[in-house]
C-alpha cells in the first residue's frame, strides 16, 4: 500500500493505493515544514480516521509539500510524518516538484505553479531548474490565491468594492478591520487566511471586477515568473498547475495568447497523475 500527498500551503491531498487502485483518500490542512511545527501536523493526522486506520498497512509515502524546498525541511517533514507512520519509508519533495512530474513526468517542460502560493521553473525531465522565485507569500506569490485574497482584502477596507460586491464581502465573511488585522498581524496561518478568500473569486467569477482582476494578476505572473523562464528555454512546452489556474483557466489561456504563446496543459489537482506516475 502506498500513499501520495501532495499539499499547498491551506489544503493536503492525501490518496491511499493498493496493488494500482484507490483505496482511501481525503484533506487535511496543509502540512508546509515553514509554516506548520511537528505538533500542529501530527494533531492534524490523528484526526483523519483514513490515516489512523491506514497508518500500520500504508509502506511507501511520496510527499510532495510547500515550504519543502531545503534538505532540512525535507528531513523536518519526514520525521514528523514517520512519528505517525512507522512502517512507512517517506520520501519528500517540494509542491514545485510534485506539478513538474504531474505535468511532465519524464519529460521537459516550463510548469507553472499557480495554486494557494505561486512560483515556475524549467523542468529537465528529472528536476526543476533552481531560480529565485520562491520567496514566500509576503514577499511574492504573484497570482496565487494568497495574492488574490490580499488584493481583494485591500480593496473591501478601502471601500473600492463595487457596492453589490462589497454587500456579498459583508454578508459572506462579517469581517471589520480589526479582525482582519489580527487574523493577518497577530494569529498563525495567515497564509490559510488569504488563500481562503479564492472562493468568493469562484463564486462571483462573471463579475467584471474579478475578471478584471484575474486578468491584471495573471499578467503579472507572466512578466515575473513565466517570461523570465522562457526567455532561458524558449522552446519548452508550458504547463499549468494548481486551483487559481484550473478554475480560471480560460483566461489563463487569453493572457497568454496575448503573449504569442499557448499552454500545452492545465492540471487543477496534480495528486491524480501523481497516484498514476507510482501506482504504475
Amino acid at each position: 500500500m502506498i500513499a501520495i500527498v501532495y499539499s499547498g500551503s491551506k489544503t493536503a491531498f492525501w490518496k491511499i493505493a493498493e496493488d494500482g487502485k484507490t483505496v482511501a483518500e481525503c484533506t487535511m490542512p496543509g502540512i508546509n515544514p515553514c509554516l506548520n511545527d511537528q505538533k500542529s501536523i501530527l494533531h492534524n493526522l490523528n484526526k483523519k480516521s483514513v490515516l489512523v486506520n491506514n497508518a500500520e498497512k500504508i509502506k511507501k509515502i511520496y510527499v510532495f509539500a510547500a515550504g519543502a524546498s531545503s534538505e532540512d525541511r525535507k528531513k523536518e517533514l519526514a520525521k514528523t510524518l514517520g512519528a505517525f507512520f512507522k512502517y512507512s519509508k517517506i520520501t519528500v519533495k517540494d509542491d514545485l516538484y510534485g506539478a513538474a512530474l504531474a505535468a511532465c513526468f519524464n519529460n521537459s517542460g516550463i510548469v507553472g505553479l499557480l495554486g494557494s502560493g505561486a512560483n515556475c521553473a524549467y523542468f529537465d525531465g528529472k528536476n526543476p531548474e533552481k531560480n529565485n522565485f520562491g520567496l514566500g507569500f509576503i514577499l511574492s506569490d504573484e497570482g496565487s490565491a494568497n495574492y488574490l485574497g490580499k488584493k481583494l482584502l485591500v480593496d473591501f477596507l478601502k471601500d473600492n468594492l463595487p457596492a453589490a460586491l462589497q454587500k456579498d464581502f459583508d454578508i459572506k465573511y462579517n469581517l471589520d478591520r480589526a479582525t482582519i488585522f489580527e487574523r493577518i498581524y497577530k494569529k498563525p496561518l495567515a497564509l490559510q487566511f488569504l488563500s481562503g478568500f479564492f472562493d468568493f473569486f469562484i463564486e462571483h467569477r462573471e463579475h467584471e471586477y474579478v475578471q478584471k482582476v484575474i486578468d491584471e494578476s495573471f499578467d503579472l505572473y507572466f512578466s515575473t515568473y513565466l517570461l523570465p523562464t522562457l526567455a532561458l528555454h524558449p522552446k519548452e512546452e508550458i504547463h499549468f498547475v494548481g486551483i487559481v489556474a484550473g478554475y480560471f483557466q480560460d483566461r489563463l489561456r487569453n493572457t497568454a495568447k496575448k503573449h504569442g504563446l499557448e499552454i500545452t496543459s492545465i492540471i487543477k489537482e496534480p495528486i491524480y497523475n501523481l497516484l498514476n506516475y507510482y501506482s504504475n
